[in-house]
């Protein structure tokens, strides 16, 4: 997730997202996540696609107990934290300068018994992709991380790496412009994609996607 720092914006429907915390219940535990708008900007507050992929995940459509998930532009690390606390040993990543903040709240919010199912690392999407193993996950997570356009191939790129044949990817999104259909159109190229959950009163997309192999490519 991009690092922008915004100006305080007063329109009301934005104040959630200056709060210096956010609560939720998920997986049957109170969560309190960290918020730093004027610091960190859009990495650092919980958007609704979080909070819907999260409701998704929740509704049990796929078994994450033991799963190796990773999760893409994690921010705050709320669906991270919530695959954790549901049993996957999951990699939250995010660049650089959003780890310690992350961490931070991934600390504070996993049970003692679970601290172990989770860890932080850094992950540019496109860049030292050997770093990760070539499709070593089951799942991959990513919620409102199509946005940019300049990040569109990169994010492809990063997909193509971490994805087997067998590994499902789970993507959040707010269709806000043109440009995020035209993602799942690049997307398409590579992956089966199909939307599995829309949320209405956030209006939130979810599209699970999954490679194309060969034979389905003929």
């Amino acid at each position: 997730m991009a690092l922008v720092p915004y100006v305080e914006n007063p329109l009301p429907a934005l104040s959630k997202l200056h709060n210096s915390s956010a609560q939720f219940r998920f997986a049957d535990r109170d969560l309190r996540l960290a918020q730093d708008w004027k610091s960190l900007g859009v990495a650092a507050v919980v958007w609704d696609a979080a909070v819907v992929m999260c409701m998704y995940l929740e509704m049990g459509t796929f078994e994450l107990k033991g799963k190796g998930v990773i999760e893409l532009g994690a921010g705050t690390g709320l669906v991270g934290i919530v695959a954790a606390l549901m049993g996957a040993k999951v990699t939250i990543t995010d660049r650089e300068p959003a780890l310690d903040f992350l961490s931070a709240n991934v600390k504070a919010n996993l049970t003692p018994d679970s601290q172990g199912s989770a860890v932080v690392s850094e992950l540019s999407w496109g860049q030292d992709l050997d770093r990760y193993p070539a499709g070593g996950f089951d799942l991959v997570l990513g919620a409102d991380i199509v946005y940019l356009e300049d990040t569109f191939v990169p994010l492809l790129q990063t997909l193509e790496h971490l994805c087997s044949d067998t590994t499902v990817v789970l993507l959040a999104c707010k269709i806000r412009y043109k440009r995020d259909t035209d993602f799942l159109s690049m997307l398409r190229r590579q992956f089966r994609v199909e939307e599995v959950y829309y949320e209405t009163q956030r209006d939130i997309h979810v599209y699970k996607a999954w490679k194309v192999s060969p034979r389905e490519d003929l």
